[in-house]
C-alpha cells in the first residue's frame, strides 16, 4: 500500500482552508495535508509544486482533494495533471467525484484506468470546446466592429493637413520638435511615428 496525501486551495490569504481540510481528514492524517492560498490560474504553487517534487508523491501512493478545480481552474492545465498522475502511478481520489473513489480487488486495476482514462478524455474535451468558443466569439466580434467600420487595436491618429508645412519648418530646423508637436497637437510618441509613416509616403525632405 502506498501512503495517502490530501491537497487543499483556496485562491486568496483572507479565504479560509478549514472546510476543505476538515473534509480530507476523514480520509488522510491531517499532517499529510499539504496547503495553498494561491490561484488556480497557474500550477507554480509551493506545496502542489513540492508534491510532485522528489520528496513527494512516489508511484503507488494517492492524492485526495475536494474538487477538480483544486488542481487548477484551467482545464488544460487539469488534462495535463491528470495524465502526470497516471504516468507516475499515482491514484487521485477526487471527493465530489465518487467513480475516482471505487476500491477495486487486486488484479482489477485496470477499472480505475478505465476511469482516469475518461476523465483525461472528458477534461481535453472541455478544454478544447472552450477554445473554439473563445475563438468564435473574437471572429464574431470581429465582424461586428468591421460591419460598424470600426478600427480594432489602438485608434489611428490621421497625418493632418498642416503636416507637410511643420514637417518642413521642423527638418530645416525653422523650428524645434517640442514647437512642432504643440503645432500639430500631438504627443512625442504620436509625433515621431506620423514623421516615419509621413516620409514613407513623401520621402525625407529637407536638409
Amino acid at each position: 500500500m502506498g501512503r495517502m496525501f490530501g491537497y487543499a486551495r483556496v485562491s486568496s490569504r483572507e479565504q479560509n482552508l478549514d472546510r476543505q481540510i476538515q473534509t480530507l481528514k476523514k480520509y488522510v492524517d491531517e499532517e499529510h495535508i499539504l496547503t495553498d492560498k494561491e490561484s488556480g490560474k497557474n500550477l507554480n504553487r509551493p506545496s502542489y509544486q513540492a508534491l510532485k517534487g522528489a520528496l513527494g508523491l512516489r508511484s503507488g501512493d494517492t492524492l485526495v482533494i475536494t474538487s477538480l478545480d483544486r488542481l487548477s481552474r484551467n482545464k488544460t492545465d487539469i488534462k495535463q495533471e491528470l495524465q502526470w498522475f497516471k504516468e507516475q502511478n499515482i491514484r487521485l481520489k477526487i471527493l465530489d467525484l465518487p467513480t475516482s473513489l471505487i476500491e477495486v480487488p487486486e488484479g482489477q486495476k485496470w477499472i480505475l484506468d478505465m476511469i482516469q482514462n475518461i476523465l483525461i478524455e472528458v477534461m481535453a474535451s472541455i478544454a478544447e470546446q472552450e477554445r473554439l468558443t473563445i475563438k468564435k466569439r473574437q471572429r464574431e466580434g470581429i465582424e461586428a466592429a468591421r460591419k460598424k467600420g470600426k478600427h480594432l487595436g489602438r485608434p489611428r491618429v490621421q497625418i493632418p493637413e498642416e503636416m507637410e508645412e511643420v514637417y518642413t519648418l521642423w527638418k530645416n530646423g525653422k523650428i524645434t520638435a517640442k514647437k512642432a508637436m504643440e503645432l500639430l497637437h500631438m504627443s512625442s510618441s504620436t509625433f515621431y511615428r506620423k514623421i516615419q509613416e509621413y516620409e514613407k509616403v513623401s520621402g525625407p525632405k529637407g536638409h
